[in-house]
């Protein structure tokens, strides 16, 4: 795994603090043709990647593979072809390698879209690379491609650029009418967020609970390309992310008229999974008979087994931990730290953002944060940096108990250290495998609560 990483310029030039550093110590994202991996995530969908020798397979093992220890899937990982463009491509440019390439992937490779992403060596050489798939996309090829030039940002932006790319070049225009009852799901970035396949499946789950058709785009609950042609027949896109997916539903608004309502914090647990079915219901005009009623099942089921939960948490108390610190990326970030104050009463310590989202929107995030509950209000740092991090956590106030940590791998010597308690919840997480593991809606709250306090009493044996 990469553990050093040189600071995209694009970032710099427009955030001040980044004159401070012109690297990144044990990284928490990957570049942006890491967006390879978002276009994987759709079913029979597969990559084509431009760029330099080891590039792709340096995303995939990242994000991937030590990170939940993830499948490729049908078309990422070792499936992806690549250009492994060398000196020669540089001197003479690579769009004849890559037509060839394309021509190639076409006669072995079975697959509904290909999605072309560049790297760096042909974005600073200036390859014409629209032009090479616009001549296949002209004979009738499921093809399109996007710019995922490391300097243009991280895999963060580059799967806004994938998303975008295939509803500029692949969808066909829309005059119809509508789905009301329909709606597209954009949430959680797919391989980088180590639990997205069982998350979106619990998402998509509530969301069909109570009288919705969604399109979850991604992952094993998609019907694939199919229900992205399909995108601009929905009534609505429900943006679920602090920020992600914001531009792309401005783009769907703008495209096809069609409105969005975007909602910043996951849901984790009976109190922001009900929030979250109720606030969605009404911009939907749901009938509320059924959505009241699916609520309270889930609610029967959930405080069933939290009732069973209350006898441990309650003679335990001694042994379990008071305050609590989050460094991740700003969707679980937010949705942990909303769920462990409202809904289990711990303090939080500190709260540590490193997907370095774009300044437009940190505002928005900081005053998320200041409203986590009525009578809680964090300030939120934003940090790329592990070392920097580390700093920031060992000066937090955690009081006379061992604190927990809610990170990544990059933080399991730190918490030895400490003496603390670390549950792995983001990239990269090197000592979880995850299969279908969910931390969000009803179901995935009872999961991490099973994860937080096996990890807490096995710590203190």
């Amino acid at each position: 795994m990469a553990l050093l990483a040189l600071k995209p310029r694009a970032a710099a030039e427009t955030k001040p603090e980044a004159a401070e550093a012109t690297h990144i110590e044990l990284v928490r994202y990957v570049c942006a043709i890491g967006a390879m991996q978002s276009a994987a995530a759709i079913p029979r969908v597969v990559p084509i990647t431009h760029c330099g020798p080891g590039c792709a397979d340096k995303q995939y093992m990242n994000i991937a593979f030590y990170n939940g220890y993830q499948s490729a899937g049908y078309g990422g990982g070792p499936v992806v072809p690549s250009t492994n463009a060398s000196q020669r491509e540089v001197i003479f440019g690579g769009a004849d390698r890559l037509r060839e390439l394309i021509e190639s992937s076409l006669k072995v490779i079975d697959s509904d879209l290909f999605v072309v992403l560049t790297g760096c060596i042909p974005d600073l050489v200036g390859d014409d690379v629209g032009s090479v798939v616009r001549d296949f996309q002209k004979r009738g090829v499921p093809i399109v491609y996007a710019e995922t030039g490391g300097f243009r940002g991280n895999n963060f932006t580059g799967h806004e650029a994938v998303t975008q790319a295939i509803i500029e070049q692949y969808l066909e225009p829309w005059d119809g009418t509508r789905e009301a009852k329909t709606v597209n799901l954009w949430s959680l970035l797919p391989y980088h967020n180590t639990f997205w396949r069982g998350d979106l499946e619990e998402i998509k789950r509530l969301l069909t609970g109570i009288g919705l058709k969604v399109n979850v785009l991604f992952g094993p609950d998609s019907a694939g390309v199919s229900e992205w042609r399909d995108i601009p027949r929905a009534g609505f896109n429900l943006v679920l992310t602090p920020w992600l997916n914001l531009s792309t539903a401005k783009l769907l608004q703008e495209k096809y008229d069609q409105p969005f309502l975007h909602i910043p914090v996951l849901p984790i647990g009976a109190r922001q999974s009900a929030a979250f079915l109720r606030e969605v219901a009404a911009f939907a005009k749901l009938p509320k008979k059924r959505v009241e009623a699916f609520i309270e099942a889930e609610e029967l089921r959930y405080y069933n087994y939290i009732d069973g939960f209350t006898d441990f948490y309650s003679e335990y108390w001694w042994g379990l931990p008071a305050k609590f610190a989050v460094a991740g990326d700003s969707a679980y970030n937010l949705a942990l730290t909303k769920f462990l104050v409202t809904q289990l009463g711990l303090i939080p310590a500190k709260q540590i953002v490193t997907e370095d989202p774009p300044l437009e929107y940190r505002d928005a995030i900081r005053d998320e944060f200041r409203r986590i509950d009525h009578d809680v209000s964090v300030e939120v740092e934003f940090i790329e940096d592990s070392y920097l991090i580390h700093q920031s956590l060992r000066a937090a106030d955690f009081g006379q108990k061992p604190p927990i940590i809610f990170g990544t791998t990059w933080e399991r010597d730190l918490v030895k250290e400490m003496k603390g308690s670390l549950v792995e919840v983001g990239f990269p997480a090197s000592y979880e495998v995850v299969l279908s593991r969910s931390y969000v809606g009803y179901r995935g709250a009872l999961a991490l609560l099973e994860r937080i306090y096996s990890t807490v009493v096995s710590h203190s044996a």
